[in-house]
């Protein structure tokens, strides 16, 4: 039976160099009052320290709050996840070689934990050949202190393979709503169901220790069992906040009932997108879906799409998921990426993960920061500033469509409206490049049967036989002045380049239903 503690004494019980698993996503999933906990005992004592960090999406506020609260130099001296950018303060100490970090794709991330809670060696997928992750490139590593193999390039039955390996879990930290009196753990606020049942039978089928901070307490047997998400044969510490500040739903609200399933909004209430650019490539994104299509949207501008597709009215044609579990609804952008207004469902992470990369996706939605002359496609590191791919590698190389979107280039000033496109001023920042600093994405190893696109304001490209190839020009801009001298590389111009419906580029659009095939 678990037993009840302070956050201070939850602190106390991790042990120096333990390796400690997260589930969550943003500050779902994210026990805030525990970690403060930790930071405050490590300060004042010097423990728990070096430990070993295993998380798989992005978690925190971009802020205060999240994993950065673990960034004191010796506290954490390993540390790996999919997404890594919110956790400032961590990834100051990556930077400077201060700690080994290591990014991984966020699928393989959930479900590694599953390998290990069962007792096998780890887990076997094609997720990640070709990327950065492949030990022939960089085996995930993000500095030049990292040493630790995690991933090593095996041959079965004739083919090339990636093997993550499994790994003893010595603490988990995870967060619930509802605890009742035997520990059993109840997400009843959660807008993300998350990894945490894989995680919790990862560290008690190693030895290790499962705390779980919650809200509220509950009497024994009054919890619904089908509300159960983590037993509390697994729970041995409970930790109940004194704040409200540390049981935050999403990284931007405290609680949001549409998130939850508690109420379903009317999608009118939804803010709807200013027109500009970001408007625009959205609504060219969604140009691309085809009713009745499963659509995956990701992070920043891709997640955009849903609420154009909202705007135009059409959101029950498609159904828009998230890798996070959101099934059906209107996915939200930041600050609530991960969770939907109104999902249909709401899934564990590994479970949707094994939608996606059996290919259960039509079509997926991605951002692009960084796009080279092979197709290649980086979103995970530039420079000093370490992000990791989230679940951007497992999407791209599962998904029969893809379509990459962003600025042609960054920090420019746009003009939209009137149907055409205006460059105001000329952006700083090349984002077409001769060789990207990461393969987040490979080009190359694109399957032959898949079609890959690039949207952005000022034109559409498509990997045509491994080349990048002008397709479409928005309005307005000329390719030999406003394209090509702000590449590193000279592309591929299609013989019959069309230019963009000067729709798009107006206040009103409403014409997604001729694509959308109604």
């Amino acid at each position: 039976m678990a037993k009840f503690v302070t956050a201070k004494e939850a602190a106390k019980l991790i042990p120096d160099g333990a390796t400690v698993g997260l589930a969550g996503m943003g500050l779902s999933g994210w026990p805030e009052e525990i970690a403060v906990a930790i930071a405050e005992n490590f300060k004042e004592t010097g423990h728990p320290r070096g430990l070993n960090l295993k998380q798989g999406s992005a978690m925190g506020d971009w802020k205060e709050r999240g994993v950065t609260r673990l960034g004191y130099e010796g506290l954490v001296t390993r540390w790996s996840g999919a997404h890594v950018g919110s956790a400032f303060a961590l990834r100051d100490l990556a930077v400077q070689n201060k700690l080994q970090c290591h990014c991984l794709p966020q699928g393989v991330i959930v479900n590694l934990w599953r390998e290990i809670a069962a007792g096998r060696p780890g887990l076997i997928t094609k997720t990640g050949l070709g990327t950065f992750v492949d030990p022939r490139i960089e085996g995930g590593k993000m500095n030049s202190v990292t040493t630790d193999e995690l991933v090593e390039l095996i041959n079965f039955g004739g083919e090339e393979y990636l093997f993550y390996k499994a790994f003893p879990l010595d603490v988990a930290l995870l967060r619930g709503t509802i605890a009742d009196e035997n520990g059993n753990i109840s997400f009843a606020n959660e807008s993300v169901i998350n990894e945490g049942l894989a995680v919790a039978s990862a560290a008690r089928n190693s030895g290790g220790i499962v705390i779980v901070q919650v809200e509220y307490l509950a009497k024994k047997g009054t919890l619904n069992p089908k509300e159960v998400k983590i037993p509390g044969i697994l729970v041995d510490y409970v930790v109940q906040a004194t704040s409200k500040d540390a049981c935050w739903q999403t990284e931007g609200v405290y609680f949001e009932p549409a998130f939850s399933g508690q109420i379903k909004k009317p999608l009118s209430a939804i803010e709807k997108l200013p027109l500009g650019e970001r408007k625009l490539i959205a609504r060219r994104c969604a140009m691309e879906v085809r009713k009745g299509d499963v659509v995956n949207l990701g992070v920043g501008m891709s997640a955009d799409v849903a609420n154009v597709v909202a705007e135009e009215g059409h959101s029950d044609d498609i159904t828009m998921m998230t890798e996070s579990g959101m099934i059906g609804g209107v996915p939200a952008a930041l600050p609530n990426f991960g969770s939907a207004y109104n999902p249909e469902a709401t899934l564990d992470h590994g479970s949707t993960f094994d939608i996606i990369d059996g290919g259960g996706l039509d079509i997926t939605i991605l951002g692009l920061g960084e796009c080279d002359q092979y197709g290649n496609v980086n979103v995970s590191k530039f420079g000093p500033r370490l992000t990791g791919p989230g679940g951007f590698i497992d999407i791209s190389q599962s998904t029969n469509k893809v379509v990459f979107c962003g600025t042609f280039t960054g920090k420019s000033k746009l003009a939209v409206g009137d149907g055409k496109l205006t460059i105001v001023q000329e952006g700083t920042i090349k984002k077409f490049v001769k060789d990207v600093e990461q393969i987040t994405f490979s080009g190359k190893y694109a399957r032959p049967d898949q079609e890959v696109m690039y949207v952005t304001e000022r034109c559409v490209f498509k990997l045509i036989d491994g080349k990048m190839t002008i397709t479409e020009v928005a309005p307005g801009i000329n390719i030999e002045k406003d394209i090509l001298p702000h590449m590193g590389f000279t592309p591929e111009i299609s013989p019959d380049v069309k230019e963009m419906d000067s729709a798009l580029f107006s206040e009103k659009w409403g014409k997604l239903g001729e694509t959308l095939g109604n």
